[in-house]
């Protein structure tokens, strides 16, 4: 699936935001963000700074990103519940992050509910290979 600039940028910024829902960065949140953003194109030291500067800056606006497709969107909320749930904890503030990402995107409920069922039965290992964002292609 083609997946633009622009999107790959609301990608990143959206998880970004989901992280800073439970007002803590754990490290494996960490290193599953700057992994996504490695496979969307942005280096490492941007994602690092990012998520580093993440609680402190105002400037970043919590607004649900709105994709340019839906299956963009499906991928982003299956990627967001991975990590929500890779610091062992899943946060209600999350839950109603990504619930607000899939309104915005047109999704039905009953898609976001059996997504958020099937992301907790589910154990995560290696990160980088249970990641939906490595089947995107940039435009």
């Amino acid at each position: 699936m083609k997946i633009s600039l622009l999107d790959r940028s609301l990608y990143l910024k959206g998880l970004v935001l989901l992280i800073r829902k439970d007002r803590k960065i754990d490290t494996a949140e960490r290193n599953m963000a700057v992994c996504v953003g490695k496979i969307l194109g942005f280096e490492k030291k941007f994602s690092e700074k990012v998520i580093e500067e993440l609680l402190d800056n105002k400037y970043i606006v919590d607004v649900p990103p709105h994709f340019s497709t839906s299956d963009i969107a499906r991928c982003f909320i299956k990627d967001g519940l991975k990590l929500s749930f890779v610091d062992g904890q899943l946060h209600e503030n999350e839950l109603i992050w990504l619930k607000s990402i899939a309104e915005t995107n047109g999704l039905e409920d009953a898609w976001y509910d059996d997504a958020v069922k099937t992301a907790t039965d589910q154990e995560y290992g290696d990160l980088e290979g249970i990641l939906e964002a490595k089947y995107l292609e940039w435009e």
